[in-house]
């Protein structure tokens, strides 16, 4: 029995440069995992086949979902015969833009070439991962990163400063072929300062990060969905030293600089019913 966590992650600051040729988005992002996470447990089956369950009967556990396409990538180009059962404890909210499905893809990965001992290197891994979807090679790796390209391009950075993480989803859905299908690159008039949040992060400044945080998919998810907005004002208002929106949405966080802070947040947050999953976490090392 393999067990393993799968963080979530939040974008500290998020661009996109341009629309490549093949529809995919080039983006320059930075990224950072948290301590709120999935779990898997993996074993050997005596039947073949990948037979996943979950704790939550919302979760499809077909072959549809990126545990059983992750898993059957690197089985398949093994040529390994043998099943395998995963069970999968869901706690990250799921079409959240906090790479749920992505991270527990990429423990999959792990677990698979763990438990059969397939010998990929984690680079051999992240090579393989971009397969399953642009934020996997970024899950496997975790902590804090620079993503580009399409986010197969990762280059780690100094860890964010200890701080709390105050995490707030409304009860919508946001598809994220409609937020990058409706952005329009050419016109957007701002962009992140990402190059300045990479200083900030090398020297360690929670002040200079938090004033820089941006992202560019909030100018089309934000005008469909203004409940973001409000989630932002009320997190600013309640202590945050920053907030904003992670990936496509709709999920929002903000950075505080005490417990003391976050924990009224919070509890703010939950007696205004503003957001149907609201919960306090921290930034996550890099344990690949």
């Amino acid at each position: 029995m393999i067990r393993l966590e799968a963080n979530a992650k939040i974008n500290l600051g998020l661009d996109v440069l341009r629309k490549r040729p093949d529809g995919y988005h080039e983006v320059k992002m930075i990224m950072q995992s948290i301590t709120l996470h999935d779990e898997l447990e993996l074993e050997e089956s005596a039947e073949s086949g990948i037979h996943l369950t979950c704790d939550r009967v919302t979760v499809p556990t077909d072959e549809t979902n990126l545990i059983c396409k992750a898993a059957a990538l690197l089985l398949q180009e093994r040529e390994i015969d043998r099943g395998v059962n995963i069970h999968l404890t869901k706690r990250i909210p799921m079409a959240a833009g906090i790479a749920g499905g992505s991270t527990d893809a990429a423990a999959a990965m792990k677990g698979i070439n763990e438990l059969f001992q397939l010998g990929f290197s984690l680079e051999e891994l992240k090579e393989r991962a971009v397969r399953i979807g642009a934020d996997v090679p970024y899950c496997l790796m975790g902590g804090t990163a620079l993503s580009e390209g399409i986010g197969e391009i990762l280059t780690p950075l100094p860890e964010i400063p200890d701080c709390h993480i105050l995490i707030a989803r409304p009860d919508l859905e946001v598809s994220t072929a409609f937020v990058y299908g409706n952005l329009k690159v050419a016109e957007l008039t701002e962009h992140p300062d990402i190059d300045g949040m990479i200083k900030s992060l090398e020297g360690q400044s929670l002040e200079g990060i938090a004033a820089r945080l941006g992202n560019v998919l909030e100018t089309v998810t934000v005008q469909a969905h203004p409940i973001i907005s409000k989630l932002k004002e009320e997190m600013v208002r309640s202590g945050a030293m920053g907030a904003l929106m992670s990936g496509s949405g709709p999920t929002v966080f903000g950075i505080f600089n005490t417990l003391e802070q976050a924990e009224s947040a919070y509890h703010k947050m939950l007696e205004g019913r503003s957001a149907g999953t609201v919960c306090l976490t921290r930034p996550a090392q890099n344990r690949s």
